[in-house]
């Protein structure tokens, strides 16, 4: 999830749920560091910032690969989480507990490096922790820290598919006020979206450089602004449907011939007998 969802009772309410999570810490999230006292051998919880995290082990990280996603886990790093207890009095009051999480110093994110200076966030407290370009990763999961890391990776794409879906697949165009209307318009995104990405796969498999193949624009333009008219005829007895289109969708023709069924059934209500139903059997 992005930063702007870091609240500690939001925490609470997906463990509660049984749900992990993960994301970058800000700039002003309070950590704690659990050492033992060497006279008394005693527990404390010493505070610390992202910031002074990621720069304990930012020459370690950079000498680990001079090109792609390198990280760290620095363990035994806690967050203060609220509970909620009952007192001798019997009054509901509010107390703290240190939870350990998973702290993972990462650098060269996707995410990072694909940013325009539109996303890029203004300093404050809101804004995500960093030091020369490394970032800190938090997560509940502190007996997987790679696994944090691995599945943090995969929220670029869910951001890339928001950003294509609202510039070119009309994510926003939905006027309805019903709630099924929104999910299906959603699911209809989805759909679209899965049959650009196996469109997008077929065309551009198997070019040879980057001015070749399509782009995700242009796959819109070409599959969904295509001018189609549909006919219906009887062929000795048997009724067919017959679409015709236009030249442009000669090269999704590959998509149609992996997904286009040769038959289909329509249940269509006999409007004689409304407690009847006529099973047609139609060829596409």
């Amino acid at each position: 999830m992005d930063r702007w969802y870091l609240c500690k009772k939001f925490f609470t309410f997906l463990e509660e749920n049984n749900f992990d999570w993960v994301t970058k810490a800000k700039r002003n999230t309070t950590l704690f560091r659990k050492v033992i006292e060497p006279g008394t051998r005693r527990e404390r919880f010493v505070p610390l910032t992202p910031i002074m995290l990621i720069r304990e082990v930012f020459k370690d990280l950079t000498r680990k690969a001079t090109s792609g996603l390198v990280s760290i886990s620095v363990p035994g790093i806690y967050m203060k989480r609220p509970y909620t207890a009952v007192n001798r009095k019997g009054k509901q009051v509010t107390k703290h507990r240190y939870v350990p999480i998973a702290a993972v110093v990462a650098m060269r994110l996707k995410e990072d490096e694909q940013l325009n200076s539109a996303d890029v966030d203004t300093e404050g407290e809101e804004s995500p922790a960093t030091y020369k370009g490394a970032y800190l990763l938090i997560s509940n999961r502190h007996d997987a820290p790679k696994e944090a890391l691995q599945t943090y990776v995969k929220r670029w794409r869910i951001e890339v598919f928001f950003r294509t879906a609202k510039q070119e697949l009309a994510f926003e165009k939905c006027h309805s006020e019903s709630q099924a209307h929104h999910h299906a318009h959603f699911e209809l995104l989805f759909t679209a979206e899965t049959l650009l990405a196996v469109a997008l796969f077929e065309l551009n498999k198997e070019k040879t450089s980057d001015d070749e193949g399509y782009t995700h624009g242009e796959m819109v333009r070409g599959l969904f602004h295509t001018r189609c008219q549909v006919r219906v005829n009887n062929h000795r007895g048997i009724q067919r449907i017959s679409i015709d289109c236009d030249t442009q969708v000669q090269q999704f023709a590959r998509l149609i011939e992996l997904f286009w069924p040769e038959h289909y059934l329509m249940l269509l209500w006999a409007t004689p007998k409304p407690d009847i139903y006529q099973l047609l059997s139609r060829t596409a």
